[in-house]
């Protein structure tokens, strides 16, 4: 008899289980904007994770101008649990990987949908038109599918992303402010310009010490100073990688200097091993190498990311060089305009569009929405920082000395626990953080 009720308590959870999985999956197909769905192997955290593709219009405001397919992975923990909702700012291949787990879905025991950005990976139009990559059509691509999602999923929401994903979730919220409850961005900038101009000052004068700061510059003036020993190696290293570029190998070892200290601080894992500049050139040029690599400016690069610096170009912005201290040196007779010269489509015209950054800052002034920002101190995209008003809908978290790797769970302690607090009180649920 004993046996028989455990195999019935067995057989009715694997029946629990199984229904659970067919819901969601059942759900997913039953959509008309959803293509396509592919069940695939995710993270053994989740009950269920998918594959999906939906269609999303080219341009909201002009139906007629046609649709296209955005990737988006749906990973699936119960139907009444939180909702992660990940509006990445790149492709979202990563989140096919079975080993991919947001940070924020384990604390609050969430499923887990991640967002394509459109013009990224698997998320193409056909044909090909830059009109339509702006931030009012990508912000109503993730308003579409939280409408659609919110059909099946009945808790909390929470938008998140990192860098140019955090800054998509900005956006996201300003236009579309109760698609959420809570909204959490990575070390998002918000720029004034395709070249802000915060950028440099703060690279000169905030990170590191003053020690690591003078040797880094010393680095890059002895590479610049004898370019002629220099040169050479970077045209072998780009001869072998097989890359080609659209201005010469003298601006090519210019900007890859310029980048230097950018790369350095962004993720600050180097900042203790810049070689003194008195190190045999071997030394010297491998490490600009592993720091600022030329891929970055080489044609073969740009796929994967040229619609970035359309967006950049366009609405975004991003940063400059700081060329002043090396003025005897360079190749370059300016850094400006760089953007244009080196990466965007040589056939598009782009107009940068001032109103987007100064709308945001509106609503970032007067909103209530609940907002948790996380920053790292030496970032150099902290230079450009959302000003975040002193209200309680707001929680602003700068890890001391942080990159653009800050994250919740390297958070100092008595910060986790800030941000365990203002959880929990904003989304009405248990918020499983470590504090150490």
């Amino acid at each position: 008899m004993k046996q028989l009720v455990l195999f019935i308590a067995l057989l009715l959870a694997f029946s629990l289980s199984f229904a659970q999985e067919t819901d969601i999956e059942a759900f997913l197909k039953a959509q008309p904007e959803i293509k396509s769905v592919e069940k695939i192997e995710g993270n053994a955290f989740f009950t269920s994770t998918y594959k999906i593709m939906v269609e999303q219009q080219l341009d909201y405001n002009h139906p007629e101008k046609g649709t296209f397919l955005q990737r988006v992975f749906v990973a699936d923990k119960a139907k009444e649990a939180p909702v992660v909702f990940i509006t990445e700012g790149y492709t979202a291949g990563y989140a096919g990987s079975p080993r991919y787990i947001n940070e924020l879905s384990p604390m609050l025991n969430a499923s887990q949908i991640c967002v394509e950005h459109r013009y990224f990976g698997e998320s193409w139009p056909k044909p090909l038109n830059w009109d339509y990559l702006t931030v009012k059509n990508a912000a109503a691509d993730h308003h579409h599918i939280v409408l659609m999602m919110k059909k099946y999923y009945t808790g909390k929401w929470i938008n998140t992303g990192i860098s140019k994903g955090g800054q998509t979730v900005v956006y996201h919220r300003w236009l579309y402010p109760n698609d959420v409850d809570v909204s959490i961005p990575y070390v998002a900038p918000l720029n004034f310009g395709v070249e802000d101009g915060r950028h440099e000052p703060f690279i000169a004068n905030v990170p590191g010490t003053p020690e690591q700061r003078k040797k880094i510059l010393e680095f890059q003036t002895e590479i610049l100073k004898n370019r002629s020993v220099y040169l050479p190696k970077l045209k072998a290293l780009c001869e072998q990688q097989k890359f080609t570029f659209r201005i010469s190998m003298d601006e090519v070892l210019d900007y890859c200097v310029l980048e230097y200290p950018f790369a350095l601080w962004q993720w600050g894992n180097l900042a203790d091993q810049v070689p003194a500049a008195d190190q045999d050139p071997d030394t010297l040029f491998k490490h600009l190498m592993i720091v600022s690599n030329p891929s970055y400016f080489a044609i073969e690069g740009m796929d994967e990311i040229k619609s970035f610096f359309v967006q950049a170009a366009r609405e975004l912005g991003y940063y400059g060089y700081g060329t002043k201290p090396f003025k005897p040196y360079l190749k370059i007779k300016s850094a400006k305009n760089y953007l244009s010269k080196i990466f965007l489509p040589t056939d598009l015209q782009i107009k940068y569009n001032k109103k987007t950054a100064k709308h945001v800052k509106e609503f970032i002034d007067t909103t209530d929405a609940r907002i948790l920002f996380i920053y790292g101190g030496w970032d150099p995209w902290f230079a450009t920082a959302f000003e975040i008003p002193e209200k309680d809908n707001f929680l602003n978290m700068v890890k001391a000395e942080g990159s653009h790797a800050a994250r919740i769970g390297n958070l100092l302690p008595d910060q986790k626990k800030q941000v365990k607090e203002k959880l929990e009180e904003w989304l009405g649920i248990p918020v499983n953080i470590e504090l150490d």
